[in-house]
């Protein structure tokens, strides 16, 4: 890697959809931005590995051609109650299916095609004072910058470090990702409930089929493994026992992530831009949170360079109009994805729900409508 300048432009604490896609998005107006990453690509990561066609235009523009990795075009959903009653339903805006394993690793090496500065280490502080931050990492090292970027994910110690309100809450749920092989149509993405969480279902490249689901952590450790609460709790729906029973797994063993929260968090946190699931997490159960973070990217993006270019005058403008955006962008999508996990969690209501979807089947679009935004301009 080449010397890390005494003072950056920008410093990106994450490299998964959102940092990624900021960083390449930066490099094209040749802003001096470093990224920092902990893990090294390509990785697997516990993720429902749907995204809808919003973001394509974007993903264009950043030198991503997801079709081109395996990417597989989704147009069709389903979703099952506990009792495994199902509705179907046609995606107006379609989507796509494609692993975190493969999107992530093509933004990584795009990013380094575009000159931006990859660092592998952990972030524990960050300290703004006299209008500039010093990051400081695990090894021991400090570096200056004008805008700090936090794309790091859902939870991280940084958090604690950074004294946000979220950490403070319970974080109850458990997710769980495996991939596997077997019959499943390639334009399809499903979601099938069970008593105390749901599962997404959708196709990869390679023909791989992705599954995962999140479940409550007091209703899974009631239970000695992972294999006795598929049995006794996720089989219940006919649909997820069907699909696990005839498929063989492509992983050594499932990937688990726990303590995970759907509070509500700030986009702007002690004037460090947050970006994807640091910001703000939708409810799986809305299967859309990839799109929302690498939409988070390219506002974040657009306003840092208007910023750094001396169109945004101040850096309280530029907290505001990234806040601002942030909230015309998503928090209609938030309302509904918590709406509709508190109408799923409790059985005899979704079952209700179904019965008068059936009756008003467009009201199943137009629910899914709420959770997706509209195709990403390009300025």
């Amino acid at each position: 890697m080449n010397q890390i300048p005494q003072m950056l432009d920008v410093i990106i604490i994450g490299g998964g959809l959102a940092g990624l896609s900021s960083a390449i998005h930066l490099s094209k107006y040749n802003i001096n931005v470093l990224l920092i990453e902990k893990n090294t690509y390509p990785k697997h990561k516990v993720c429902g590995e749907y995204i809808s066609n919003e973001v394509l235009p974007y993903l264009e523009y950043l030198g991503i051609e997801v079709f081109d990795l395996g990417a597989q075009k989704i147009n069709k959903f389903e979703l099952s109650t506990t009792k495994s009653n199902i509705l179907k339903c046609d995606l107006v805006l379609g989507g796509f299916g494609i692993s975190r394993y493969a999107i992530d690793n093509a933004l990584y090496k795009r990013a380094k095609s575009s000159n931006v500065q990859t660092l592998q280490d952990s972030v524990i502080d960050i300290q703004f004072f006299n209008d500039e931050f010093l990051v400081t990492t695990k090894n021991n090292k400090t570096y200056k910058s004008r805008v700090v970027i936090g794309a790091y994910g859902k939870r991280s110690s940084l958090d604690v470090t950074l004294d946000r309100n979220f950490i403070k809450e319970k974080a109850p749920f458990l997710a769980i990702k495996t991939h596997v092989k077997g019959d499943f149509p390639n334009d399809l993405v499903a979601l099938h409930n069970f008593k105390g969480g749901y599962c997404g279902v959708s196709k990869v490249e390679n023909e791989i089929i992705n599954l995962c689901y999140i479940t409550d952590f007091e209703s899974f450790k009631a239970y000695k493994d992972i294999d006795e609460f598929q049995e006794k709790v996720v089989f219940k729906n006919t649909y997820l026992k069907s699909i696990f029973n005839n498929s063989i797994s492509v992983f050594e063993r499932p990937l688990t992530i726990s303590q995970i929260s759907f509070s509500n968090k700030s986009p702007v946190e002690n004037h460090i831009i947050m970006c994807g699931d640091t910001a703000g997490m939708i409810n799986p159960l809305c299967g859309n949170g990839m799109s929302m973070a690498i939409r988070s990217a390219q506002m974040a993006s657009q306003l840092i360079i208007d910023y750094l270019q001396g169109k945004i005058t101040s850096r309280l403008a530029l907290e505001k109009a990234y806040q601002k955006s942030w909230n015309s962008e998503f928090r209609t999508r938030l309302k509904m994805g918590h709406f509709v996990a508190k109408l799923f969690s409790k059985n005899q209501l979704s079952e209700v729900l179904i019965a008068v979807v059936k009756w008003f089947p467009m009201l199943l679009p137009k629910i899914i409508k709420q959770t997706h935004g509209k195709p990403m301009i390009i300025k």
